[in-house]
């Protein structure tokens, strides 16, 4: 596996396309488009609240129709949720305008939308904005990066990543962007994440390599605890690399899942790390357990904690918040026996042993706890299984960025 540069356009056969078309934000571009060349084996995973959003029921319907697609429509600014029988209008609406000025099938357009909950779309805005992408469409990294930034809300930068793989004598490529920044917690969150791939592989293969890899990672993050409305991730596959099949329980499959988990891992991480108001990625590790998900369920309450998150934004070393949200979270586990360390660019140190503090210094603490990504550890001695979750620091700017958000 090797990693390169780009993002969606990087797997051959994939282009991209941004716009400016004034749905909600006066000086940025809202729009984006990801186009294929050839018809596209699609999977997805979509978010788990009861109130999903229209794009949401759209795309679901799509990929269970086992439709082949050409073509992503993705804007920001208005979430198209919560508008009833019209919001899911806008989206036979939008796919239609797609497959006129595309030149192709609207039963299979797929459809992202993010940003307010409960306004109704401009559907003429956003027609005119599909006219806009369709000429502009290119497949060079550029394209791909100025679409990556064109889905953006309060995401402070664009998230991108590829990476090639060797399916036997053939290269693979797999790129992806995602955009996420609050409403962040998911089970899938307001966080949507796009990824082509040139690979042959069936869709029975497609989709089951994401919805095993969904739950280590985009699951495993976390920048408020709210589940949105819009969550989505959409995987298309258009076979342009010409390689030999790919099926499920093949090594080929595993090499392809391996990379699958890079690209959404990568993903998952810049999500969490660029949450609303945050300055530091919070990631926590918990080892020595006795099962996986006693270690998904003990890290994932760590990052969740509103207090554990505020020591971060302090730089402050407050384990009892840590060791009070392991207790709290559901699994069973021996507090008297857990080790906890601190870790950054700037040192590891030892907090915690067998439950009670050691003596260590809380200026080199406060040092390791500075930097812009830092790791808790928590050995709670009982296996050999671990997991990570990662979230953020929790700062006023998440107030501020969130207290007057619809206007």
């Amino acid at each position: 596996m090797e990693r390169i540069e780009g993002g969606v356009t990087a797997a051959k056969g994939f282009e991209a396309a941004h716009a400016a078309a004034g749905l909600k934000y006066k000086d940025r571009t809202d729009m984006a488009l990801i186009y294929s060349q050839v018809p596209c084996v699609t999977a997805g995973t979509f978010t788990t609240n009861v109130v999903k959003a229209a794009p949401v029921k759209w795309d679901q319907q799509v990929v269970k129709s086992g439709k082949k697609s050409q073509a992503v429509i993705v804007n920001s600014g208005i979430a198209n949720a919560c508008t009833g029988a019209e919001g899911f209008g806008y989206c036979k609406d939008t796919a239609d305008k797609a497959g006129e000025v595309l030149g192709i099938d609207p039963e299979g357009v797929l459809i992202g939308s993010t940003g307010v909950i409960g306004k109704q779309m401009p559907i003429e805005k956003l027609k005119a904005g599909i006219e806009a992408l369709a000429p502009k469409k290119a497949s060079t990294l550029e394209a791909g990066t100025e679409a990556a930034k064109a889905i953006m809300t309060t995401d402070t930068k664009e998230k991108e990543i590829a990476v090639t793989i060797q399916v036997k004598d053939t290269t693979v490529t797999i790129g992806g962007m995602a955009k996420g920044s609050g409403m962040i917690h998911p089970n899938m969150c307001t966080m949507l994440s796009f990824i082509t791939t040139d690979a042959v592989i069936t869709k029975e293969a497609l989709q089951s390599a994401l919805s095993e890899d969904v739950p280590d990672t985009y699951n495993m993050i976390s920048v408020d605890g709210d589940t949105s409305t819009n969550d989505t991730v959409l995987l298309l596959a258009n076979g342009m690399a010409e390689n030999e099949e790919i099926t499920c329980g093949t090594p080929e499959y595993e090499e392809f899942k391996a990379a699958l988990h890079v690209i959404n891992e990568y993903l998952a991480k810049k999500i969490a790390g660029d949450g609303e108001g945050a300055t530091a990625l919070f990631e926590a590790k918990v080892i020595g357990a006795e099962s996986k998900e006693q270690a998904k369920v003990l890290a994932k309450a760590i990052v969740c904690s509103n207090l554990t998150k505020t020591a971060i934004a302090g730089h402050d070393a407050n384990w009892g918040r840590i060791l009070c949200a392991m207790g709290y979270s559901g699994a069973q586990f021996d507090p008297e026996k857990v080790d906890l360390f601190f870790e950054s660019q700037a040192g590891k140190i030892q907090i915690i042993e067998n439950g009670t503090a050691v003596d260590y210094s809380e200026e080199e603490a406060t040092k390791i706890l500075s930097e812009p990504e830092v790791t808790a550890i928590a050995d709670v001695k009982m296996g050999q299984e671990s997991a990570s979750a990662w979230g953020c620091d929790l700062t006023h700017g998440y107030i501020e960025i969130n207290a007057d958000y619809r206007s």
